[in-house]
């Protein structure tokens, strides 16, 4: 098991990638720091999915005229496209996974998972928690 870990290449990881498609697709304009902060992942992995995905031509990059360091990102046409694909098949699969759960489970998970993403926020600010 520990081969196949060490075999991950976050660059091509696609969980990685598809949460910043989904994190473009929801905002238009957002830096890669920016990208980091809403899905709470390393700005490192962030820029790597970044570059993948500009390679597949699914996201550009425009540098910011007032600041040359800042590029602010954005889904291209075909990365549109493949988000309008991406989003009906992630729902659907969600919908699914969720079905083992009555009303009351699943508002306990959201609740649970809700205090454990707001957990990561903390600790990913807090230098010594890192």
């Amino acid at each position: 098991m520990l081969d196949a870990l060490q075999a991950l290449d976050l660059d091509k990881f696609l969980p990685y990638r598809l949460s910043v498609l989904a994190a473009l697709g929801h905002s238009t304009h957002l830096t890669a720091s920016e990208v980091s902060r809403r899905i709470v992942m390393d700005k490192v992995a962030v820029s790597r999915a970044v570059a993948g995905l500009t390679k597949r031509g699914l996201v550009e990059r425009a540098t910011d005229r007032n600041d040359r360091r800042r590029a602010s990102l954005k889904l291209s046409a075909r990365g549109r496209a493949m988000h309008g694909r991406i989003v009906p098949l992630a729902l659907a699969y969600e919908e699914k996974l969720y079905q083992v759960l009555d009303p009351a489970e699943r508002r306990a998970f959201d609740a649970l998972s809700d205090r454990l993403f707001a957990r990561t926020k903390t600790l990913r600010a807090d230098p010594f928690m890192r």
